[in-house]
Order: structure tokens, then sequence, then C-alpha cells
């Protein structure tokens, strides 16, 4: 496993460890929980609609900047 799947596994595990505090009394913990999955939520079901209408992502373009020490 590479090093991001790894932090990205101990991220979930501290995540859920987190709401199980939450939901065993530490109720002060619910709120700044709650707002990471109602953004993905709100993520998730806007690249459904523009899946579901059609609309085909943006391709992104990045232009090479001069660079003046070139000469």
């Amino acid at each position: 496993m590479t090093v991001t799947k790894i932090t990205a596994v101990l991220a979930l595990v501290v995540y859920v460890f987190l709401w199980v505090l939450a939901f065993n009394g530490v109720s002060s913990l619910v709120a700044p929980l709650a707002i990471p999955l109602i953004l993905a939520v709100l993520v998730a079901a806007g690249v459904a609609l523009n899946r579901f209408m059609g609309i085909a992502p943006r391709k992104q373009h990045f232009q090479e900047r001069d660079d003046e020490t070139k000469k």
C-alpha cells in the first residue's frame, strides 16, 4: 500500500472512532463530524445530476507561462 492509501485508511479509522465517541455521549462532536458527510452528499448529488443531464466534465487546460529568465 502506498502512503496515500495508508493515510486515507487511518483518517477513515479516526473518523469512525470519533463517530463512535459521538454516539456514546460526546454530543459536541456530532455537528463537526456531520459537515464532511453533508458536503460529500452534496458533491455526489451534483455529479450525479450532471451525468443524468449529460453534461460532460470540463477538461483542465493549463497554459505555459512565459519565463522571462529564458532569453
